[in-house]
């Protein structure tokens, strides 16, 4: 390569693409770790098929990781690539949109054999018929030098080959100026007791690296220099990670013991795994027969007198209905987790939506209200997670977080704290031998009754899935009786929003236009009003993260501007929402459903349309 220019970068987008078994969401996840480390923000985006193996060199069967580093604030994973990484021709065939002129892509002439090119729909070799002259192509025989790289090491062709991910992974930290040490330590921690594995990753790193420096086709370097972030100490952390570690906290905080009853389901099951490894910190953890045991072995944890949580996705959340109103009737504190995908039924597993939310409001019989929030970044699910316990077991109901399977696989930077800074949790546990105790006393303001577990002395009594009388809690089939503990459980639910948190606005308090999101969709949408502040324009911005009940301020809110947006990712359903809670004002609607966030392009584009229409 000789002497190149180092050109400095504000940010850059990254995106791994290859077959299922080349291992982009590894190499991605190292490149994302690696940043990090260096003090960049990051956002990043798993992209991978449903398909567990899915036909080799096919569009179809592209797996993708894409990551956003920067020396500022990063809401996204970006629109567009900087570099991509393509290890066949079909992952240059999926990503292509995703290029614009002057993007790098690296790949491996090794892959682009005939075959490779039809099964991928090419008529000719785009590496060579000029198609992506607007781009800088990086080629290299990559499987040819990882195996003349490893070759003294002793592996068999096929182990060689699984270093080949290596390969590229040196050829970027030597693109964007980094060393290979963290990523050497990460070697030697996960394959010490595999020492030619370990030797093979180290060779093919530093062989990608040193291929790299010597490259004709690479005419300048790239830096992005670290953010300037608030002093503490950070961590890459996935939005199911994050979850998980929320309960824990919440449990601390509440004195409570964690349970979670599960049942494996994508995007969801990383929850179930993370809570599995901290036995040490007195979480238990049943991994259930199927979700409907799931559901009921936490609803039983719960009257037991743990903080029971269950974790799933849309399909087991259809599954799970009948127990969330057993809960419901029971006043039981429960967290429901759902780590939404793009349906209906099965749909597409590995692909993101937040479908879920009517589901979430109304998909149980009879009255069975419940308090729905939603995260809206992979870091804050730590912040919903310990939300949800908090208002569950300081209301004695069920609640129900909303995630998504953008959020739960997608990572950005966390900034660990100590547990004793978060608020303490107070459950409204009774005391043994408390006088005249009834299953349904209330608190007068809250409405909220009492747990006492089994086993407190002097408190024995029976809660279950027939209606029970408000005073005796006996069972009871007098209407007026039913209607008064239907309006109770509902009230009870509504004065919670005496105890969330007012919604906000970024930007203009009081505009043209307001854009409302919920949940997952805040980051992109929040990076384009940034954009449009700049350009003076009269817009506000909103994000829900309290779903039901809704913040208290919100018809206030909502009153200071001429027209509303809202942006989600269905076909309008919280929209459709706010039309049923707030009626007296309109809604525009801008919605996506293809298992993609929006793109800021997009946003853009159609909230400028919006404005223009106000002249």
């Amino acid at each position: 390569m000789g002497k190149v220019q180092i050109k400095d970068l504000e940010s850059a987008v990254i995106k791994f693409a290859g077959d299922s078994g080349d291992g982009m969401q590894l190499t991605g996840t190292l490149f994302s770790d690696d940043a990090a480390i260096f003090g960049n923000d990051i956002v990043t985006f798993p992209d991978y098929p449903a398909e567990i193996r899915a036909p080799h060199n096919t569009v179809a069967g592209v797996s993708g990781f894409q990551v956003h580093m920067g020396r500022k604030k990063v809401y996204t994973p970006g629109d567009t690539y900087d570099v991509l990484v393509a290890m066949n021709p079909a992952s240059i065939k999926a990503n292509i949109k995703g290029l614009r002129k002057g993007s790098i892509i690296i790949t491996d002439t090794d892959a682009f054999t005939d075959k490779a090119l039809e099964t991928a729909g090419y008529a000719s070799n785009p590496l060579v018929d000029q198609s992506l002259a607007d781009y800088t192509i990086i080629k290299a025989p990559i499987i040819t030098n990882v195996k003349e790289a490893v070759a003294a090491i002793g592996l068999d062709n096929k182990s060689a080959e699984r270093s080949k991910n290596m390969y590229v992974l040196g050829i970027l930290y030597c693109l964007f100026n980094r060393n290979l040490e963290s990523t050497f330590h990460y070697f030697e921690y996960k394959f010490k007791e595999k020492l030619k594995v370990l030797d093979a990753n180290k060779a093919a790193l530093t062989a990608g690296y040193e291929f790299a420096l010597e490259c004709s086709d690479i005419k300048e370097t790239y830096r992005v220099h670290p953010a300037s972030l608030e002093k503490g100490r950070y961590r890459n952390v996935t939005g199911n990670v994050a979850t998980a570690w929320g309960l824990i906290a919440a449990a601390e905080r509440s004195g409570l013991q964690l349970f979670l009853g599960s049942y494996p389901i994508t995007p969801a099951t990383e929850i179930l795994v993370e809570l599995s490894k901290h036995k040490s910190l007195g979480v238990k953890v049943f991994q259930a027969e199927d979700e409907i045991a799931g559901i009921c072995s936490a609803i039983g944890a719960s009257f037991a007198g743990s903080l029971a949580i269950t974790t799933t996705s849309g399909p087991g959340l259809s599954l799970k209905s009948e127990a969330i109103g057993l809960a419901v009737m029971t006043e039981l504190p429960l967290v429901i987790v759902d780590v939404q995908r793009a349906g209906p039924s099965t749909g597409l597993p590995t692909k993101s939506e937040q479908s879920d939310l009517m589901q979430a409001l109304f998909g149980r019989n009879g009255e069975a209200p419940i308090i729905i929030i939603a995260a809206s970044s992979p870091a804050n699910c730590f912040y919903y997670a310990f939300e949800a316990a908090r208002l569950a077991v300081e209301h004695m109901t069920p609640v129900m977080l909303l995630t998504d399977g953008y959020l739960g696989n997608g990572s950005e930077l966390f900034k660990i704290i100590k547990t004793a800074s978060l608020p303490k949790i107070t459950p409204n546990l009774a005391k043994p031998n408390e006088p005249n105790f009834k299953p349904y006393n209330r608190d007068a303001e809250t409405l909220v009754r009492k747990w006492a577990a089994p086993g407190t002395e002097g408190l024995r009594h029976r809660i279950g899935g027939l209606e029970k009388d408000y005073s005796t809690s006996a069972v009871s089939t007098d209407p007026i009786n039913h209607e008064k503990m239907v309006k109770t459980r509902a009230a009870k639910v509504e004065k919670v929003a005496e105890k969330i948190p007012d919604q906000i606005v970024h930007g203009e308090k009081q505009a043209d236009l307001l854009i409302v999101s919920w949940g997952s969709t805040e980051g992109f949408v929040k990076a384009v009003v940034d954009e449009m502040i700049v350009e003076k324009k009269s817009v506000g911005f909103t994000n829900f993260n309290y779903i039901m009940p809704l913040p208290k301020n919100t018809a206030d809110l909502f009153s200071k501007y001429k027209k509303i947006i809202v942006c989600e990712n269905n076909m309008g359903q919280f929209a459709d929402y706010l039309r049923m809670k707030l009626p007296q004002f309109s809604y525009i609607q801008y919605n996506k459903v293809q298992g993609t966030p929006f793109t800021m392009k997009e946003l853009h584009d159609k909230f400028n349309e919006v404005l223009e229409d106000l002249k």
